[in-house]
């Protein structure tokens, strides 16, 4: 079976056909960077990580473009409440989000783009609206037209025009035709960044930053547009509305990510419930929480606990235990070993990562029975399906990723680390087991766990 998503515009499971054979186009709404980013905000950046690793390894070339909301109404809140200007908080926060994704093993983007720095397509999609007669000019602001295209607005909400509620978007309602009519430029105002347009000096509106940069970098129409299910509306309505408008064909598939919750509640900032990322490393490695947030489906809602977080952290360890012990005996891995059906089948299916996960655990427990028995050429083949189908979902514990280094430094950890468990080898051999153990403390200290194995000591930075 090739690869069907769930379409949030259909409402249906749809085979996944790209624009262009062999090549995939993903636009993802990133960070509005307002605030440092907590589980809620990363766990899209995972679920995508996925999507797009499984795109790689089906075979596609994958164009990923993952923006940053540098301006907006928050980070100007956010900005005079600080007393700092509005870039200060937008460049901390987004230096906070890149170092999130980071650290749970997300791939970097393609192309990362700033909204302020697409001013000019902005413009050029406002004109392309004005002369279509789907956006005006009132006060300093530029409009989009809802009326004007009320026979496909809501569609991806599965909403009527005439039962949404006004757009809220301005100060002053009364320079707009309809209440539901939406900002896509607002006018300058004291204190706030400005950009020269025909219109007059102002800045974007939110809706308009993202169709600007998804068609700059993607083109017209390219594959698939995703975020969490929050932006749907209007956010997305919105987006779609301006750019179909404008003529472009835009997205073909929608997919949203599930909400993370605490109880009954949506992680959010005001709620004071927010669990950072730097926070939340302390709990758990990082790859542990990584699992934590690709272990549910996608489209499913996470109802956060501690107890759920240290759960999943113990199913990772018993993943990687396997592949540690594994390893000891099997040095060669076959990074081409052909994945097991059933997982390529789960993927397929709406990126149903539970299953996947269902299927490494039962090769894990398959390869654990096979280590027992001693036999070598049913271990080299489970752990080289193990490695292969955790390489997919980022969760290789053997990758330079999570070797506790980064990929940088993790070759001189280990060239340090086994110079000492070399040294203390050495100091068991002549039975001088003080000095043994003064290295191995030495090494604790460093934060580096040593276990003795039939195999030789075994290194881990500590839990």
């Amino acid at each position: 079976m090739s690869l069907h998503i769930y379409d949030t515009s259909t409402r249906a499971i749809r085979e996944f056909v790209p624009v262009e054979a062999g090549r995939a186009s993903i636009y993802l709404c990133g960070a509005t960077v307002q605030a440092p980013p907590h589980i809620g905000h990363i766990r899209s950046g995972v679920n995508f990580d996925v999507l797009r690793r499984w795109l790689t390894r089906s075979g596609y070339d994958v164009m990923f473009c993952r923006n940053v909301t540098d301006i907006d109404d928050k980070i100007i809140r956010v900005a005079a409440q600080e007393g700092v200007p509005w870039f200060v908080v937008a460049e901390r926060n987004q230096r906070a989000f890149t170092w999130a994704y980071d650290t749970l093993g997300c791939l970097p983007p393609t192309v990362e783009p700033r909204a302020t720095g697409h001013v000019p397509e902005m413009i050029t999609l406002m004109q392309r609206l004005i002369d279509h007669g789907h956006a005006y000019a009132s006060g300093g602001d530029v409009y989009f037209n809802v009326q004007s295209y009320a026979d496909r607005y809501g569609y991806l909400s599965n909403q009527k025009v005439e039962n949404m509620r006004a757009a809220a978007d301005t100060d002053d309602e009364s320079c707009k035709r309809d209440p539901r009519d939406f900002a896509l430029w607002k006018g300058e105002k004291p204190g706030e960044p400005i950009w020269p347009t025909p219109w007059g000096p102002g800045r974007p509106g939110w809706h308009l930053e993202c169709s600007a940069m998804a068609t700059k970098y993607l083109g017209p129409t390219f594959d698939i547009h995703g975020g969490g299910i929050d932006l749907i509306f209007p956010h997305h309505e919105n987006e779609i509305a301006q750019s179909q408008a404008a003529g472009d064909g835009f997205a073909r598939y929608w997919m949203h990510n599930g909400m993370l919750k605490i109880g009954a509640e949506k992680m959010s900032k005001s709620l004071g419930n927010s669990l950072l990322i730097p926070e939340m490393v302390q709990k758990v490695r990082p790859v542990e929480l990584r699992y934590y947030l690709a272990a549910p489906h996608y489209r499913s809602s996470i109802d956060y606990s501690e107890e759920a977080l240290l759960e999943a952290a113990a199913a990772y360890q018993r993943i990687e235990g396997f592949v540690t012990r594994a390893a000891e005996v099997i040095h060669d891995v076959d990074a081409d070993a052909p994945l097991p059906q059933a997982f390529v089948d789960a993927l397929n299916d709406d990126l149903g990562t539970p299953q996947a996960l269902a299927v490494v655990h039962e090769v894990v427990r398959e390869g654990n029975v096979a280590l027992s028995r001693g036999d070598k050429e049913a271990v080299a083949r489970l752990l080289a399906e193990t490695q292969n189908m955790l390489d997919v979902l980022g969760l290789d514990p053997r990758s330079p990723q999570w070797r506790g280094a980064g990929s940088d430094l993790a070759p001189v950890v280990d060239a340090l680390v086994a110079v000492a468990l070399e040294q203390r080898k050495a100091a068991r051999a002549r039975k001088d087991y003080e000095a043994a153990d003064a290295i191995r403390n030495q090494l604790a200290a460093a934060g580096i766990t040593v276990e003795d194995t039939p195999h030789g000591a075994r290194w881990e930075l500590a839990r």
